[in-house]
């Protein structure tokens, strides 16, 4: 099994709160990132994908249309994006690092099936220091 990983980048903001809870609460918990007037990131993300090398072309993947895909399916819908307000398929949802990457991978999975190998890991670099992996259910 070959793994292999795209990287790709893309700015968004976000305010981290449970609308269930009153400001104080939300202050406790998530600190500055619920801020009432939002706070962004530069982030980067790392799509993993496994399968076996094709004899016709080396790959396990074109890393071409992988980017595509991943630029037309996530990228062009959450940069320079609010998570909160701009992002429908966010809606409702919290939106921590943790529930971004789960959100990722369940676009993002039957269309890399599609392009004949298996979506292994969605890696969410939110800061230098804090990242998340989600490698599915």
């Amino acid at each position: 099994m070959i793994y292999v990983t795209r990287r790709e980048t893309f700015n968004a903001a976000h305010k981290v709160y449970n609308p269930e809870w009153d400001d104080a609460k939300n202050m406790e918990v998530f600190g500055g990132c619920a801020n009432p007037n939002w706070h962004g990131h530069n982030y980067v993300l790392n799509i993993t994908v496994k399968g076996n090398i094709s004899k016709e072309t080396g790959f396990v993947v074109d890393l071409k249309k992988l980017s595509q895909l991943i630029r037309k399916d996530i990228i062009e819908k959450v940069d320079h994006k609010n998570f909160n307000l701009d992002v429908p398929f966010l809606k409702d949802i919290i939106p921590s690092t943790e529930n971004i990457a789960k959100a990722f991978w369940g676009i993002l999975d039957k269309p890399i099936s599609d392009l004949g190998c298996k979506l292994h890991s969605v890696k969410l670099q939110e800061t230098e220091n804090n990242f998340v992996e989600y490698l599915g259910e």
